[in-house]
């Protein structure tokens, strides 16, 4: 456990990895450094080592501390894992990518990634400064674009409606905090307004900021062409968006024929380029979720390649 963030399903990924192969592992996002340490000690007879990736400095800065007892065997490098695993030019044995916010991240109000009273509407998993906010989106989107990205990535209907009153609002002031939204929300949903509600909006506006599904998307292709025979990928999710195209990409990885239904003989690979470990998502134990309430939504799988 570390102060910076409580990892997920570690027993769960470890097995799944099988990190006592020896190898290269990639960390994706390496958060508080708990899966790579799991990862570094089961692999330690086999020399197994890790490429921790993420975006935030604070936690390459964290995981850095925590892992210097294992050397060269741990690698941090500040980045977007999409980026890494397209650049990357050595096999890997597995690949994680852990698809949740960190708590530190989720607890530091300066962050803007929870609606607390006063939050700044920022949302950047980064924070570099030539990227957007989500106090940007707002206040420079279209109301289309609005609509969509509420739509699309936190499946709010009433997305319209907000959309029409942000317009509407940021011409007599701009949104800065979390109490600018908090107002267009109430004037929309009245009495009736949860913070489920609030959590699906903030989402959608984190997603956009992030570019979330997009580095999904290129960094299971990736990390798939970039996995040894036999290695193993596996992804954390906490909604369905993101489960949907990591069971989806998993699915058709598996499957022997992916051409057309009209062709009349298989024009394909005609073999399928690896089998799906986990027929079902791994979800945490009752004992982790009360430990760890916010692991309540993880949802693991898991792809093997052929080898």
């Amino acid at each position: 456990m570390s102060e910076y963030h409580a990892p997920v399903l570690v027993e769960e990924v470890v097995r799944l990895l099988a990190p006592e192969r020896g190898g290269l592992f990639l960390d994706g996002t390496v958060g508080g450094g708990g899966h790579s340490e799991a990862i570094l000690r089961a692999g330690e007879d086999a020399g197994a080592r890790v490429i921790g990736v993420d975006r935030d400095p604070e936690a390459l800065e964290e995981a850095g501390e925590r892992l210097s007892e294992h050397g060269a065997r741990f690698e941090a490098r500040l980045g977007n894992f999409a980026d890494e695993a397209e650049r990357l030019e050595s096999e890997l044995a597995g690949a994680l990518l852990d698809l949740g916010v960190s708590s530190h991240q989720i607890d530091a109000p300066e962050r803007g990634f929870s609606f607390r009273p006063g939050s700044p509407l920022d949302m950047r998993m980064g924070q570099r400064a030539e990227s957007w906010t989500a106090a940007d989106v707002l206040n420079g989107y279209e109301e289309d674009e609005l609509v969509r990205v509420l739509r699309e990535y936190g499946e709010e209907p009433r997305a319209r409606p907000i959309a029409r009153r942000v317009v509407s609002r940021r011409g007599a002031r701009p949104f800065r905090t979390s109490d600018d939204l908090k107002e267009v929300l109430d004037e929309v949903y009245g009495r009736g307004l949860t913070s489920q509600d609030q959590a699906r909006i903030y989402q959608a506006l984190r997603i956009e900021v992030n570019r979330e599904l997009e580095a999904l998307d290129r960094a299971l292709e990736a990390l798939r062409e970039r996995l040894s025979p036999g290695g193993v990928l596996a992804v954390i999710a906490y909604h369905s968006l993101e489960d949907r195209r990591v069971k989806n990409a998993f699915r058709e990885w598996s499957r022997a024929c992916v051409c057309p239904p009209e062709l009349p003989v298989c024009a394909c690979r005609g073999a399928p380029l690896g089998e799906t470990l986990t027929r079902k998502p791994v979800r945490p134990a009752e004992e982790e979720v009360e430990r760890n309430p916010r692991s309540r939504s993880a949802r693991l799988r898991a792809w093997r390649k052929a080898a």
